[in-house]
């Protein structure tokens, strides 16, 4: 019986252990080749046809080995998941509905009350200036505004004072979580003076050159009411790539309000951006202490038919190079919200300047809002 030889066979073999990563067909063939060459006698071609099935089965094996340790099928195992887009955008709504519902959230708002130049009481009995149609007591305090509302610089500044009634602060009144006491209140949108009385918080607010009290009630039948939030389906097509434009230099606009008052707000730029086919720009504002955030007020066609007739807010981080560079930002129409105004009739909403009516439908964001 003839001798195999073993050398050139070792050799192959090592190599096809071990060699490169087109081992599949090449390395078997070289097998092959070397196998028939050194046989000699029918058994040694039987024991080489034996040998070249192995080596064809060894090959599927790790090419079969190969293709699991591929670095796409492994992220496929082991990548730890990572939030998408449309995860981020159902946590942004989910605290939208959250923020909303709190017990100072807009659907508390149960009134809006103008005051008067000099005394105004207020509480839940019938001979207050300013009626609470909430459970408070009959009779809470008083507001005295004195002096001129200034329109210049020569106006002298108004005083929004809080006095008791005849028979003292009712009990557990409080003044920025503190026990009631008589003095000036602070007026300003970013942090005024809150009175509290159980669930009930009042707040004097401007508005152009008058004062409103707002009422809030934790227990209003809107909040306790309250089913949710409707939206569009999310559409990754409305979150769009805008070009900043910046104007030079900044200048003010002058916002339209719901009560007829106008805000001068700083308006940075334009951002431009693609939609529908069309070409389109919109205007955005820098809301008070909100220099981080661009504030955009719009409406377009859907205001007719399925979302909030007077406006929907949007509300943006900066470009990426800034607000007097030109740039890009990102506009996630996805992210559109109603303004409070569509909750409750007491609130003051800005509405949008004319440059900021779009005549796109914009079929994302928050839907017309349903009691």
């Amino acid at each position: 019986m003839a001798q195999w030889p073993t050398r050139p066979l070792h050799r192959a073999t090592h190599e096809w252990l071990h060699g490169q990563k087109e081992f599949a067909l090449p390395m078997t063939t070289h097998v092959a080749r070397t196998i028939h060459m050194t046989g000699t006698t029918q058994g040694g071609r039987l024991s080489g046809l034996a040998l070249v099935l192995f080596a064809l089965g060894a090959t599927v094996l790790l090419a079969a080995q190969a293709a699991a340790q591929a670095p796409g099928a492994a992220q496929v195992e082991t990548a730890q998941p990572q939030p998408s887009w449309a995860d981020g955008l159902a946590a942004w709504r989910s605290h939208r509905e959250q923020e909303l519902a709190a017990p100072d959230g807009w659907l508390t708002l149960v009134g809006l009350e103008w005051l008067k130049p000099g005394v105004n009481s207020f509480g839940t009995a019938q001979d207050n200036q300013i009626q609470i149609r909430a459970q408070a007591p009959a009779h809470i305090g008083m507001f005295t505004v004195s002096g001129k509302a200034a329109t210049g610089k020569a106006a002298s500044a108004p005083i929004v004072q809080l006095l008791s009634p005849s028979g003292g602060f009712p009990p557990d009144l409080t003044i920025d979580g503190a026990p009631a006491r008589e003095g000036p209140l602070t007026i300003n949108d970013m942090k005024p003076s809150t009175i509290a009385w159980h669930g009930l918080t009042l707040v004097v607010l401007r508005r152009g050159d008058r004062f409103a009290l707002r009422v809030k009630d934790a227990d209003s039948a809107t909040r306790t009411g309250f089913k949710g939030l409707n939206w569009y389906a999310p559409d990754p097509q409305f979150r769009v790539a805008a070009k900043w434009i910046p104007f030079t230099p900044a200048h003010i606009e002058r916002i339209p309000t719901v009560i007829g008052t106008t805000l001068d707000l700083p308006a940075p730029g334009v951002a431009e951006f693609t939609l529908d086919g069309k070409t389109l720009q919109l205007e955005p504002v820098i809301e008070g202490g909100e220099a981080g955030t661009l504030f955009f007020i719009l409406r377009d066609e859907t205001s007719k038919t399925t979302t909030y007739p007077a406006a929907r807010y949007l509300h943006t981080g900066l470009p990426d190079h800034g607000l007097d560079q030109p740039g890009q930002l990102v506009l996630d129409f996805n992210r559109l919200e109603n303004p409070p105004c569509a909750y409750t009739p007491y609130a003051t909403c800005p509405l949008p300047p004319e440059q900021n009516r779009l005549p796109v439908a914009i079929e994302a964001g928050e839907r017309r809002y349903g009691h």
